[in-house]
């Protein structure tokens, strides 16, 4: 949902949005998504180098701005099994960023080595993190106001059909508690409707 979300808000504002799709239901969804003009790439298969396609897209300038939804940070076989290996690797995240390119990643244990770090000074690159709980952890919640502004103009795209949420079918209120197990192991990464 926050991608979907983000990608129609990025297209809204005149960006060049290109994507990544784990699945050919997903990918189909996002071409359908208007505006059009999302460039979707579908990595489900794994054979797909996403750095690769950002840089031959873009004349080899590389992204402006990536957002990420989680990224590898170890190779293949050094990563848990349980980590999805369709991420992208944070060095491709890295190779992709143009000059002058923000990083804003949600993996909250990101470790950059020198290496890393001093191809962003080249670049001049930075990265911040995307925390949605940050909200409620400010001293005095400076941020509430302009949460209530962002979501207002949020709710103003979605009423007038310019935003489309990705729904997924409701669950009934009986299976709610298990499906929150299931979504604070980790076991799926996905917003839930519960149906009353």
């Amino acid at each position: 949902p926050f991608g979907t979300i983000a990608i129609q808000l990025a297209q809204h504002r005149g960006a060049k949005v290109i994507s990544t799709a784990h699945s050919l239901e997903d990918k189909q969804y996002l071409e359908r998504l208007r505006p059009a003009g999302a460039r979707v790439i579908d990595v489900s298969h794994g054979k797909i180098d996403v750095a690769e396609s950002c840089l031959e897209e873009t004349g080899g300038l590389g992204v402006d701005i990536v957002l990420d939804a989680g990224v590898r940070l170890y190779s293949a076989e050094d990563e848990p099994a349980s980590k999805s290996q369709l991420l992208p690797h944070k060095h491709d995240i890295l190779t992709l960023l143009g000059v002058g390119g923000h990083w804003i990643t949600t993996e909250k244990d990101l470790q950059l080595d020198p290496p890393d770090s001093h191809s962003l000074f080249l670049k001049g690159a930075t990265v911040s993190f995307l925390n949605d709980e940050v909200w409620n952890l400010s001293n005095v919640q400076q941020g509430k106001y302009l949460d209530i502004l962002w979501w207002s103009y949020i709710m103003e795209k979605l009423s007038k059909s310019i935003f489309r949420p990705q729904l997924d079918e409701p669950i009934p209120l009986y299976e709610a508690k298990v499906s929150m197990e299931i979504v604070q192991k980790n076991q799926a990464r996905k917003r839930l409707v519960i149906q009353f």
